[in-house]
């Protein structure tokens, strides 16, 4: 019984692609009946085949003439292929019924890919839905209670303990805490939040346990917002599709109201007998139908996106693969994007009596006993010294850790902390570490006594090949580049500089980014966004093109961005950029090869120089060479 469920459950969510499949092993088959004479079995599987394909193109196509008294190419495919079908019949030229077959298959094949676009949204959707829990722990009158989190109020205190994820907006009534904000804000470092800070949903609780306070509704938390602003830029219709659509209806409209002219006015105007008006009239539609221009471009595309594929480049589907060639300007998210997004040591200096090795040592004793990312950053650089945890360790959040090693008292933290164990602080490391900070560095000092023994500075790592992309890029003619990031101002100009890029925007929330992009495309109106994050999601929306890193990026930023860099190699977005332009020329190629065989065969009908048969072959035969034209882009 279960196998005919699944079965069941896949051709209900795969109905376009199953339609088109038994179109075409209809149509094969129908054919191969022809070709050996047997004539009433071809009369079964062709008709089949029609019907089957062609159902939901008539459908769609007769809903638009009868509820928007439009025309589009749908009815007129079917039309052109019932047209075919019919001439097929009445001058018993039975290849007829195959060419109408074959135009119903390009259809459906194009149907079902578009099927598979729209479904693209909804998982974004309930990607970014999943990123909350269900319920939240309320205090109530002193005793702890599940509830699901559509039923929070505001002013409910909840309690949210080490390691989990904050279910909801709130302010934090009591507690000290490291809060994990990359997914929302994109920092690349925990935060510490105690009593008063405002804490967000979907963000990951560190070491604390924290008691908050709802003070807005839960549907009005941050990630709540990033949800509707992804589902909204999706929604939107770019104004490229918006032309294709209005030369859809226009094409459609001149084609059939043509096609009704030629049917009917000829024996009025010149004579003609009823036969050869219907004969040229029907041939008029076969000849006019847009099957070379369809073939002009998704093949082109198609090819492009396989190209891609080998090279670690997933292009989503083939509009973007246009629209990355056409981009005038990027922008950039920092942490994960243009950095990895894991913090490393940076730098060590250490004061004359100590080695670097040391001071890494030392501090690497008391840090192998904590859990921040810091510590764990000293401890993996510390990784192959010789070194001897301490013990009686003591951590104080967001100050700094203590603890005994060799017999000796070892503070690791900020000035501060340090200060309170310490004689004085180096004047010469003072002024460095000053300076490391400007530039968005995290410092730690090392003492061991009542000495400090050095400095060691903690940075996220910027990819390798950032610079160079961002130099090719401006070589390859893009006008403008702009980094995005919930970061503060002093580590984005840091990043920024390193790589190139002289326009930074700092400490942005989501919707920032959002507006960011909006005021780009108004002004360079192609526009794509690099991101890996989810705060990243509505901007990756928003964006003209929209591009997450496969192997850092989050859930959420792969469904919702539209190419997605598998190894996470950023000179990859050149490679995107030289296959988009390659594309946008082979399609301007194929649509004036077309068009031009569609003109001449069109021409070739008034004149009455070409019967039907030549009229099929001289569409097929141009839908045939442009689909060759269009495969180029293997190579």
């Amino acid at each position: 019984m279960l196998y005919p469920q699944r079965l069941g459950q896949f051709t209900r969510e795969h109905a376009d692609t199953v339609a088109a499949l038994l179109c075409g092993f209809l149509l094969f088959l129908g054919w191969f009946a022809l070709h050996l004479g047997w004539l009433g079995l071809a009369f079964l599987l062709l008709p089949a085949a029609y019907v089957i394909g062609g159902y939901e193109s008539a459908r769609e196509g007769l809903t638009t003439l009868f509820k928007e008294k439009e025309l589009d190419v749908d009815l007129l495919m079917i039309v052109a292929a019932i047209g075919a079908a019919s001439l097929g019949l009445w001058r018993r030229e039975y290849h007829l019924i195959i060419d109408g077959a074959i135009l119903i298959l390009i259809f459906a094949i194009s149907g079902a890919l578009e099927g598979y676009a729209m479904a693209r949204t909804e998982r974004s959707i309930r990607s970014l839905m999943s990123l909350t829990p269900d319920t939240a722990r309320v205090l109530h009158q002193g005793r702890e209670e599940e509830i699901p989190i559509s039923q929070l109020k505001m002013g409910d205190e909840i309690v949210v303990k080490p390691g989990e994820l904050i279910p909801t907006d709130g302010i934090i009534l009591s507690g000290y805490s490291s809060l994990n904000q990359a997914a929302i804000t994109g920092e690349s470092l925990p935060v510490e939040k105690t009593v008063g800070a405002e804490v967000f949903a979907a963000t990951l609780n560190g070491y604390g346990a924290l008691q908050i306070k709802v003070h807005k509704p839960a549907q009005s938390s941050l990630i709540q917002r990033v949800i509707r602003l992804v589902e909204q830029a999706q929604t939107e219709a770019p104004p490229s599709q918006e032309f294709i659509d209005r030369f859809e209806k226009g094409y459609a409209k001149v084609i059939v109201v043509s096609g009704i002219l030629l049917a009917t006015l000829p024996p009025f105007l010149w004579g003609w007998d009823w036969e050869t008006t219907i004969y040229r009239a029907l041939t008029f539609l076969v000849v006019a139908s847009p099957c070379a221009l369809m073939a002009a471009i998704m093949p082109t595309l198609l090819s492009g996106i396989a190209n891609g594929a080998r090279q670690g480049i997933l292009f989503k589907n083939g509009a973007q693969l246009e629209k990355i060639g056409k981009v005038r300007a990027i922008a950039f998210d920092k942490t994960g994007t243009l950095t990895t997004g894991q913090v490393q040591v940076f730098q060590i200096i250490s004061v004359s009596e100590y080695t670097r090795d040391d001071v890494l040592k030392t501090a690497a004793s008391v840090e192998s006993s904590s859990e921040h990312p810091i510590g764990k950053a000293i401890v993996q650089a510390a990784r192959d010294l010789n070194w001897v945890g301490a013990i009686e360790v003591q951590a104080l959040p967001g100050q700094g850790i203590v603890g005994i090693a060799q017999e000796q008292q070892v503070i690791v933290g900020n000035a501060i902390f340090v200060q309170q164990y310490v004689t004085n602080l180096p004047e010469e490391l003072q002024e460095l570490v000053q300076s490391w900070e400007q530039e968005g560095k995290t410092v730690v000092w090392v003492a061991q006594g009542t000495e400090v023994m050095g400095v060691i500075a903690i940075a996220d790592e910027v990819r390798s090949q950032a610079a160079a992309t961002i130099t090719r890029l401006k070589k390859l003619g893009v006008e403008q580049i702009v980094m995005l990031t919930g970061d503060n101002k002093e580590t984005a100009h840091s990043v920024a500089k390193a790589v190139g890029i002289d326009q930074v925007y700092a400490q942005l929330l989501p919707e920032d980014k959002l507006d960011v992009i909006r005021r780009l495309q108004q002004q360079y109106q192609t526009v794509a966004m690099v991101g890996d994050g989810i705060n990243d999601a509505p901007a990756l929306a928003q964006a003209s093109v929209g591009i997450a890193m496969g192997i850092s990026g989050s859930d959420v930023a792969l469904e919702t961005a539209d190419i997605v860099l598998m190894a996470d190699r950023l000179e990859k977005i050149a490679v995107a950029m030289h296959l988009g332009r390659r594309s946008q020329l082979i399609v301007k190629q194929n649509i004036v090869v077309a068009l031009g065989f569609i003109i001449l065969l069109i021409l070739g009908n008034f004149l009455g120089n070409i019967n039907l048969p030549i009229g099929v072959i001289g569409h097929e035969g141009s839908t045939v060479l442009v689909t060759l034209s269009g495969l180029r882009l293997l190579k």
